[in-house]
């Protein structure tokens, strides 16, 4: 345990930060799994409708530096062939 004020503050603030840090990553993750199990056995206006929220989270991920730009703009890029191979389906 450190015996600095500022360290003190740290310890308490990085605990704060991790909290909301492992939400966002998370939700992301949970978004990203609700695309791939619609497109599996859902209709095209739910896969729309997940990636939609899936492609919010992923930016905020990548917005707050959880993940890396590229891997974003990758799970967004096979996120967005995953329904568009769901449309020529049918």
């Amino acid at each position: 345990m450190p015996n600095i004020k500022s360290a003190k503050k740290r310890v308490r603030s990085n605990a704060k930060k991790e909290t909301v840090n492992t939400f966002v990553t998370s939700s992301m993750r949970t978004a990203i799994k609700n695309v791939e199990k619609s497109a599996k056995e859902g209709t095209i206006e739910e896969v729309a409708k997940n990636l939609n929220i899936a492609v919010q989270r992923i930016d905020k991920a990548a917005k707050s530096g959880l993940i890396h730009k590229n891997k974003a703009a990758r799970l967004k890029s096979r996120l967005t062939k995953l329904k568009n191979s769901k449309e020529t389906e049918k």
